[in-house]
């Protein structure tokens, strides 16, 4: 009866977190992703793009250290020094695990992003540093030290639901769509490895998220209403970030010539052998320096 009883309030709350996260107009439509996918980005547009990026992919390495410190038991600490070290270039064995793993300097995500900004004639200095931030780059920056970072247990807990949920939302395989076509049109070299394997990550974190909220919930001192709340606040400056690319976008668009033009043989979202002879090219490099797919 009393288990009866657990099971109806953890069902409640989900309803409330479908609600409030899963409905989220940022997790339900993304303008600037839906645009991006097209790829129609103009030279301007894509380098814009991939400045304000790799500053949020920088400074997320900040608020993962913050949620490290602040972890309340030793299995979160650990949780999250694994995307901690793993960003950093620490490969995951073929346990799926980075103890025991191999580092890299070449295995960090932000090396990746360099390597696809230099095609770009982007150089490492002129990526990812905060004074590279627009003024909404840096609000969702700052948020996620708040929020995803907090040391309110119940607080950083909604925050990593409410990311997990936005990155599952299918924004990256927007993103590698559109990159295909630049790709495809107009810099064969162009490295996707960055794009691709957080992609395939974060499939595999979208089965787990339930799984994590219903410990969050079992937890004696679990607060519902902070939870929501860290969730909301996440979302809300997630949707400041894409805002302010979408808008950044349309400014350029009206001022540059077009970089690539969108050409009617590639389809976005084909499963050609062209495709898929890309996708496994990227997934082998993945495998080179990560060591997971």
């Amino acid at each position: 009866m009393l288990q009866e009883l657990q099971n109806a309030k953890l069902n409640t709350f989900k309803n409330r977190v479908d609600d409030l996260i899963g409905s989220h107009p940022i997790v339900t439509s993304n303008g600037f992703t839906s645009w991006f996918s097209q790829g129609c980005a103009t030279r301007d547009q894509l380098r814009a793009f991939t400045v304000q990026f790799s500053v949020f992919s920088h400074l997320f390495i900040e608020a993962q250290l913050r949620k490290c410190i602040n972890a309340s038991d030793l299995a979160s600490y650990r949780a999250g020094k694994e995307i901690l070290m793993n960003e950093l270039g620490v490969m995951f064995t073929k346990e799926g695990s980075i103890d025991n793993g191999r580092f890299r300097f070449t295995a960090a995500h932000f090396e990746w992003l360099a390597d696809f900004s230099s095609r770009l004639g982007l150089s490492f200095g002129q990526i990812g540093k905060r004074k590279h931030g627009s003024q909404a780059t840096l609000a969702f920056c700052d948020a996620l030290m708040t929020w995803y970072g907090s040391d309110d247990e119940s607080t950083a807990a909604g925050a990593s639901h409410a990311i997990e949920h936005w990155a599952a939302a299918g924004f990256w395989k927007e993103l590698i769509a559109g990159l295909k076509v630049i790709k495809a049109g107009q810099i064969a070299d162009l490295p996707l490895a960055f794009w691709v394997f957080h992609d395939q990550i974060e499939d595999q974190h979208a089965a787990h998220t339930d799984d994590e909220l219903e410990s969050a919930f079992a937890k004696d001192d679990f607060d519902e209403e902070a939870f929501l709340q860290g969730g909301k606040a996440m979302l809300d400056a997630v949707a400041v970030f894409w805002n302010g690319l979408d808008q950044e976008r349309r400014l350029l668009a009206v001022e540059t010539r077009p970089f690539v033009r969108e050409i009617a043989s590639v389809q976005v979202l084909d499963s050609s052998a062209h495709d898929v002879s890309n996708a496994h090219q990227e997934l082998a490099y993945v495998r080179t320096f990560k060591q997971a797919v």
